[in-house]
């Protein structure tokens, strides 16, 4: 009996064909084989459409080498491409449409904003929602610095910290506030103090060409100035069932006002973090569960919501109090947050847990969970 095949969907980086993840898919590829699954990597450029094949990356375990190969296509996709500008992501658009027929372990997410709405139409989320806007004018930037003395704005879009800005209303000048950020190339914005016109005017710039958020800062600066977030990882099993992975916390770089690791910040684990901010195990505890237990549920409300995933980290901002917000959710996560904590075995966990679901999808002869089409 063939063994079941997982294509493991991405995009180049460039036209020199680079892949962001090659060392993560070649760890796959290994563990898959352990587990009787046979992986291989390709891109939408790739795909063949009147051969019906693909010219894939393979990985030969035994002489550690890749090639290229002829295959076809795969019993299941596995998507890990993210939003890039480019001619390759509108190829991956088509691709998505002309395949849509095929079994995709995971499915696109929309955009922050739509996310931001679908979890707010639920009380149990909504309590964990950052008051957040959708960018029109000045008037929505003024109704945020109204409602929280630290606003950030964001594209909706966005990943890896990239165009977003931190503004701070300063206490001494009435309309006075500090501005700092991360261009879309992740260059640092050193702050600096600006008046409410200015404000206005640097916020307008901003936004120009593209859709933003203005939401709610949350206090996570550190005693060291640093800011910090957490990175949480639920993941469907080997049975299809969604289970915590791993947390994670992430320290962001000097004067950078996200803790993105991409962005020059550094990782720790969830547990040494947050007892240092919370003040005890005990409180550092309560926290971690009840982090859990709200990932499980949002992962399987936003595929209800949306069709099936089979992974969502979810990032967190942790107050003081222990009140836990959700920023940002990625059905496309990178997992290497957990080998730089030190967290080897989550790390494993995290690479393995897509190999046996797929597993799972193929001997139950799934598709996985409700198949609806959900526009990039």
């Amino acid at each position: 009996m063939p063994e079941p095949v997982l294509g493991i969907l991405t995009l180049y980086l460039n036209d020199a064909k680079q892949l962001e993840e090659k060392s993560v898919y070649r760890r796959m590829i290994i563990e898959g084989s352990r587990i009787g699954l046979d992986v291989f990597v390709f891109t939408p450029a790739d795909v063949h459409v009147s051969k019906e094949q693909i010219n894939a990356l393979v990985y030969d375990i035994k002489s550690g080498t890749w090639s290229r190969k002829w295959r076809s296509f795969p019993n299941m996709i596995y998507d890990r491409c993210r939003i890039q500008r480019s001619q390759r992501f509108q190829q991956l658009l088509r691709f998505r449409a002309r395949y849509d027929h095929l079994t995709f372990l995971n499915r696109p997410l929309r955009n922050k904003w739509t996310v931001h709405q679908t979890f707010s139409q639920r009380s149990r989320f909504r309590q964990h929602m950052p008051e957040t806007l959708l960018y029109q004018s000045s008037a929505d930037l003024h109704r945020m610095l109204k409602f929280s003395p630290v606003v950030y704005v964001k594209p909706i879009n966005g990943t890896g910290g990239r165009g977003i800005l931190r503004i701070e209303r300063q206490r001494e000048g009435k309309h006075l506030y500090d501005i700092q950020g991360r261009r879309q190339s992740r260059q640092i914005i050193a702050p600096r103090k600006v008046t409410l016109n200015r404000l206005e005017s640097i916020v307008r710039q901003w936004c120009l060409g593209g859709r933003f958020l203005v939401q709610q800062g949350i206090p996570l600066r550190l005693p060291s100035g640093r800011f910090h977030d957490y990175r949480m990882l639920v993941q469907k099993n080997g049975q299809g069932v969604w289970e915590f992975t791993g947390m994670a916390g992430r320290v962001g770089a000097a004067r950078s006002v996200t803790s993105n690791l991409h962005g020059g910040g550094h990782a720790m684990k969830a547990e040494v973090l947050l007892k240092q901010w919370l003040g005890s195990e005990e409180r550092a505890d309560k926290a971690m569960r009840t982090a859990e237990k709200l990932g499980l549920e949002a992962a399987a409300y936003l595929e209800d919501s949306f069709g099936a995933l089979c992974e969502l980290a979810l990032d967190l901002a942790i107050d003081r109090e222990g009140k836990i917000y959700v920023l940002e959710v990625n059905p496309k996560p990178a997992r290497e947050v957990f080998a730089r904590s030190g967290d080897s075995a989550t790390y494993r966990k995290a690479l393995i847990r897509p190999l046996e679901y797929a597993m799972w999808v193929y001997k139950n002869k799934n598709t996985p969970s409700s198949a609806k089409t959900v526009e990039e």
